[in-house]
This record gives structure tokens, sequence and C-alpha cells, in this order.
């Protein structure tokens, strides 16, 4: 079951609010953040950090901002490790 959220992440002055959705998997969950780019997933490792798992799509030239994921992998972790 998905449940759809706005995350609200400051980077560089802006504000930005990315369509989300909490994917639960049995055990474990997943989130889904949409980037211009595309859809990016966030997953917990073993220590309960969030790792972004970016599809590499074949013929893709898209440039993920590498400052803007780590922003959001930042604000993931404070809302969901409490």
């Amino acid at each position: 079951m998905a449940e759809s959220f706005t995350l609200v992440v400051n980077y560089e002055g802006k504000e930005y609010q990315l369509d989300s959705e909490l994917r639960v998997f049995g055990y474990t969950h997943k989130i889904a953040v949409n980037l211009v780019g595309g859809e990016i997933l966030f997953e917990p490792d073993e220590e309960r950090n969030y790792r972004a798992v970016i599809p590499d799509y074949e013929g893709s030239k898209t440039e993920m901002d590498i400052g803007l994921i780590q922003a959001i992998t930042k604000e993931l972790e404070a809302a969901f490790n409490h």
C-alpha cells in the first residue's frame, strides 16, 4: 500500500515541494521521490540511514544534482528516523 505526501526540501536558497510516495514491502519500505529527471527511490540501509537508488536508463543523459539528492536524504532521515 502506497501513501503519497509532499516532501519539502530547502536547497541552495530554494524551496522544493516534491511529490513523494511511501511504499511498504513486508518489513521494509522505500520512498519514491519525483524529480524533473524522473523518479528516485530512497531506501534505508543497515544503519537506518537512507540511500538513493537512481535508475540508470540506457541512453539517459539526465544529470542529477548530487547536492539536491543529499538534501533530500537529510530531510528524509529527519522525518523518518526519530
